[in-house]
């Protein structure tokens, strides 16, 4: 016989109907793909930021660096936000953040300083920051405990539709095979273009839709200032557990998709260019070809989602992110210590698998929080700060490797020794840890204390 803490039955949400219930995850899902297309283009930007403003790996890393900083920074007290004014007006403030940000790239990308463009990107991610906070434990509770998984997966699926198709569209419009000035001219352009006159706009749209729109609450979820719970999220190891699952896996999540258009780029993976005789301008434009392949690492994603939302029904969802954690460790591993097609594809099928891993470490870390659940969702959203941290480690060990042992494939800031290659094997430690976490670390306190 299982022990039940207090605060199991308070994990149930908001009596409203099912068709409510559909409207609500509709105009959610629009969040999540949003900010999907936000989060992926900063693959696009890594090799736009060496170009433009010549950076080496680990400095155009830190476009990742900055944006995931701002979970770090941002989440605990976009839980005490949603506290405050509750989700559905934290969702505003956090769409509205997002509109600012947007149009500061304007001026960043126009001087050009790469400071400035930090910043601007900094201020972006601490309004997705907002919305992760409240949209991922908001869509958890609305609904069946038994089915919170699923439905995550579900419309973390749309978000990868996000991933998939805006890296594509970033590389056709913003990445040039050459470095010449009108090159770089239009690139700047571009980003523009596509910051300010459209996702800003978008935005400014979501936020009056949001507004108007009348979305059910959760006060069994809900956590007002100045009450008082009987409970404290470090009582929950699945919570603190889960909460370096989430930073080891956006690190790693991240830190692939940051390099594949460098990965790629090799002579010895992607085999791109080969019709361009000097190494320096054959990376070059390798890189170019190379980037418009980060939407299949990202589509493999969404696949995954649709397919997991609809295993997750079944099966037990420990089991399904042990499965997908050996996965992707073998895929790293095989693409690590191969080269051509396979490492390229092996690589490249890595999204598939980490499709249900965000959803499920979530669902598993919050489970029986009850009304701490918001605060919950914010220690699991300052996790998120992983995708800062190893994308920028892998950048700094690929380039300590290129500079020890391939100098002579280097030139100023861009380099195309094999650094990158072997660096990424930093991602199969953090999908061990995965693997870990779905075999003990997830279990919640009615689990560990279940009477034999």
């Amino acid at each position: 016989m299982a022990f039940t803490t207090p605060s199991t039955s308070t994990t149930t949400t908001a009596p409203v109907n099912g068709q409510t219930y559909g409207a609500a995850l509709s105009v959610l899902t629009t969040l999540f793909f949003i900010w999907g297309s936000l989060t992926s283009l900063n693959d696009v930007l890594i090799p736009f930021a060496q170009n433009v403003f010549k950076l080496n790996l680990a400095e155009s890393f830190l476009i990742q660096t900055a944006f995931f900083l701002a979970y770090f920074i941002v989440s605990i007290p976009s839980a005490k936000i949603i506290d405050w004014i509750g989700y559905k007006r934290a969702i505003i403030v956090g769409l509205s953040t997002m509109v600012a940000a947007c149009l500061l790239v304007y001026p960043a990308a126009k001087i050009p300083s790469f400071p400035f463009f930090l910043a601007a990107l900094l201020i972006l991610a601490a309004g997705i920051t907002v919305l992760q906070v409240a949209a991922n434990p908001y869509v958890a509770v609305l609904g069946s405990p038994k089915t919170a998984s699923s439905r995550l997966v579900l419309t973390q699926a749309f978000n990868s539709l996000g991933t998939a198709v805006f890296p594509w569209v970033g590389a056709r419009l913003i990445l040039k095979e050459s470095v010449s000035a009108a090159a770089q001219s239009a690139s700047q352009d571009a980003v523009v273009k596509l910051y300010v006159y459209f996702f800003a706009i978008v935005l400014v749209l979501l936020a009056i839709l949001f507004a108007v729109f009348k979305l059910p609450r959760m006060e069994a979820a809900e956590h007002h200032i100045g009450q008082k719970v009987e409970d404290s999220v470090w009582k929950h190891p699945n919570l603190v557990f889960g909460a370096i699952g989430i930073f080891v896996y956006v690190g790693a999540e991240v830190a692939i998709g940051s390099s594949i258009s460098n990965y790629l780029a090799l002579d010895n993976i992607g085999h791109f260019a080969s019709n361009v005789a000097e190494p320096a301008a054959r990376y070059l434009a390798a890189k170019a070809v190379a980037a418009r392949y980060i939407s299949i690492y990202w589509l493999g994603a969404m696949v995954g989602r649709f397919i997991g939302s609809a295993v997750l029904q079944k099966v037990k969802t420990s089991r399904v992110l042990a499965f997908c954690a050996i996965m992707t460790t073998l895929l790293v591993t095989i693409s690590v210590a191969s080269n051509g097609r396979v490492a390229m594809w092996c690589m490249l099928s890595v999204g598939l698998f980490n499709s249900i891993m965000f959803p499920c470490i979530f669902t598993s870390g919050i489970a029986e929080l009850g009304q701490l659940t918001g605060d919950g969702s914010g220690i699991l959203n300052t996790a998120i700060v992983g995708g800062a941290l190893i994308p920028w480690i892998v950048g700094k060990v690929a380039d300590a490797i290129n500079h020890a042992h391939y100098p002579t494939m280097t030139q100023g800031e861009l380099s195309w020794g094999q650094g990158i290659h072997y660096a990424l094997i930093i991602a199969t430690f953090c999908y061990l840890y995965i693997l870990f976490y779905a075999l003990s670390g997830s279990k919640p306190n009615s689990e560990r204390h279940a009477k034999v």
